[in-house]
């Protein structure tokens, strides 16, 4: 089955806006109340800042992926909650156009990472599937390790994949999966966008 990415669907005016990066802080304080941590708290347990926890928190800055991931784990909840616009309303169909795009941080290299999301964030879903989108020279900053499984299918570009010690080069067309225990990172060394249809259980992002 051949899967067509259109440019219309992802160009410029489809990047994540302030709202989205908004609705991360407020979702972010929310979960931190919650769990009646303090910010000084969360930022001594994610390794950051309590400036760059404020900013994020107040819609001013966006974490990096590494970062989402231990932000999550502290506060025992998901990415995709984090993102989502409803509260996890169950679909069987998502129409092409209409699916949340999440931005993350430029991870200091190029314009940095975007995920399209696929499977709307809900409780009853075992699996979370999102297309990462990696402009070139993004990168996710580093190695992440969390419980779970990995696969993804690269469906445009070449990008580098590390896991574990070991690191591949994939192309147009390659697939991989992987024990998400392992420490893994990738990143964009072609000229334009790549694009990897990337499934993983239980949900994280």
């Amino acid at each position: 089955m051949k899967i067509d990415i259109q440019p219309s669907q992802l160009g410029t005016e489809d990047r994540p806006s302030e709202a989205s990066q908004g609705r991360l802080g407020i979702r972010l304080r929310l979960a931190r109340q919650t769990l009646g941590m303090t910010l000084k708290a969360l930022a001594t347990a994610v390794d950051c800042s309590e400036s760059l926890l404020s900013k994020i928190e107040n819609g001013k800055a966006s974490p990096s992926l590494p970062m989402l991931h231990r932000l999550v784990e502290v506060l025992g909840t998901n990415i995709g909650w984090m993102f989502e616009e409803t509260d996890g309303e169950e679909g069987i169909v998502f129409r092409a156009g209409t699916r949340p795009l999440i931005g993350l941080d430029p991870l200091r290299r190029g314009e940095g990472i975007s995920l399209e999301r696929i499977i709307p964030y809900s409780p009853g879903h075992l699996l979370q599937c999102n297309i990462h989108h990696i402009e070139p020279g993004g990168e996710s900053a580093g190695p992440i390790q969390h419980a779970g499984e990995e696969v993804g299918y690269l469906l445009a570009g070449s990008i580098e994949l590390m896991v574990g010690e070991k690191t591949f080069k994939l192309s147009i067309g390659d697939s991989f999966v992987f024990k998400s225990e392992l420490p893994h990172w990738y990143r964009n060394v072609g000229t334009t966008r790549a694009s990897i249809f990337w499934v993983n259980t239980p949900a994280t992002f």
